[in-house]
């Protein structure tokens, strides 16, 4: 049996109710020796000083906090050495981490796994994320969207911020039910599945849930299949043959497919021609309000560089990791592809390929390919493509690791202005 420490990481967004779940595991631990990481955003930390009120524990006794900032951030350095310190000076079953409201949990669990001190000491049991239902149902409804929906501390859109503490979850707290009714807490409860679909959903008031079923457990498996987003499991389970969308594969662990799910829908769009920067710019800038979530790779004309795209409710990012395989000098072409012998390679355009997920809540499948297909290059495009005077251009980037920002949310106005 191992003598690792169990570690719960626990994300949401600001105001969600994560240190009121904290203090409700620490008041409900029974014989459980919990500590506790905290830290907020703010010049002091506020949290470490509410969470040791409610627990009738002293700062320096039972929490330990770290100095303002992001702790999967900058202050990576400082919570290895706080974790560590923490193994070595005390005695615990069980470690929680709350990250900010404004960081991504992902990194904070990489402390753990990868080879480092803290990997040696703990391990990672579950990721627990818990959510403002109301706000993250707002988050994706499109019109009347409140005031509360903005951008991080770098600019970024919450909306992106909650899909991505979502997508890598074990657990999915919907707090503050008792503010929405149950086709709406029915509806939060769809859309987690579509983004996680191996993610379990709890309802909660006042983020009361039972200390076992988040310290008692070990969810958290980095190499398994089930640890994949709604989107990954999408492309890995769709049938990779032929030009069009291609078929759902069947999912394991006795999971629903969101397609199963009444109201959210999945699939994926796969295609073997290029689109016109142009048109799929204005298609990306003006996706139907029902899309909540859409990745993939996409083919753009005229670029030699695999478009990335992310797009999480109002935001549509698009990002340019590398050069296409088929655009490189043949002796590295060869190197390529002699290294990876599973490469999906077509005869004429090489690994040029679009692969898009899309995940949305009562989306026509129909006419969003029929609109995507509509932005592919004609075939007189694609002659002009080949004698090199195809002329269009396009937000798209064309420098490796260089990122676009297609779309953004537009700031609901303020009352008192």
């Amino acid at each position: 049996m191992s003598d690792a420490i169990p570690v719960t990481i626990l994300s949401g967004n600001l105001g969600a109710g994560k240190t009121t779940l904290l203090n409700h595991l620490l008041r409900e631990a029974g014989d459980r020796d919990v500590a506790v990481l905290v830290n907020d955003m703010g010049d002091v930390n506020v949290d470490a000083d509410l969470v040791a009120d409610g627990s009738e524990l002293d700062v320096d006794d039972g929490v330990t906090e770290l100095s303002n900032g992001c702790i999967c951030c900058e202050l990576q350095d400082d919570l290895e050495t706080a974790v560590v310190r923490l193994a070595r000076d005390r005695s615990f079953d069980h470690l929680i981490v709350e990250s900010s409201g404004i960081s991504e949990p992902a990194p904070v669990a990489r402390l753990f796994t990868a080879e480092s001190r803290a990997a040696a000491l703990y391990d990672v049991s579950s990721l627990v994320t818990v959510l403002d239902t109301r706000l993250f149902l707002d988050a994706f409804a499109g019109d009347g969207t409140p005031e509360r929906r903005g951008t991080d501390a770098d600019g970024r859109p919450l909306s992106d911020l909650l899909v991505d503490q979502i997508e890598v979850s074990n657990v999915v707290l919907l707090n503050k039910a008792d503010l929405c009714s149950e086709a709406e807490l029915a509806e939060a409860e769809e859309l987690v599945l579509a983004l996680r679909p191996d993610a379990e959903t709890i309802r909660t008031e006042f983020s009361a849930v039972d200390p076992a079923t988040l310290l008692d457990v070990d969810r958290f498996d980095p190499g398994a299949v089930n640890e994949m987003p709604g989107w990954k499991q999408a492309l890995e389970g769709d049938d990779h043959g032929g030009d069009g969308a291609g078929a759902h594969g069947d999912h394991h662990h006795g999971h629903r497919h969101p397609d199963e799910v009444y109201g959210v829908t999945s699939f994926t769009y796969r295609r073997r021609r290029p689109f016109h920067p142009e048109r799929l710019a204005a298609f990306l800038r003006d996706l139907p309000d029902g899309v909540v979530r859409s990745k993939g790779t996409l083919w753009v004309a005229g670029n030699d560089h695999r478009q990335v795209v992310g797009q999480a409710g109002p935001s549509v990012r698009v990002e340019a990791p590398s050069p296409w395989i088929a655009s490189l000098p043949e002796v590295e072409r060869d190197m390529y592809r002699s290294n990876r012998p599973d490469l999906d390679w077509h005869d004429e355009h090489g690994d040029r390929l679009t692969e898009y997920v899309v995940i949305g809540t009562d989306v026509d499948r129909d006419a969003i390919e029929a609109a995507l297909d509509d932005c592919l290059v004609t075939d007189a495009e694609f002659e002009a493509l080949d004698d090199g005077s195809f002329d269009a251009d396009g937000p798209f980037p064309n420098e490796p690791g260089a990122e676009a920002v297609i779309r953004e949310p537009t700031p609901a106005p303020n009352p008192g202005e």
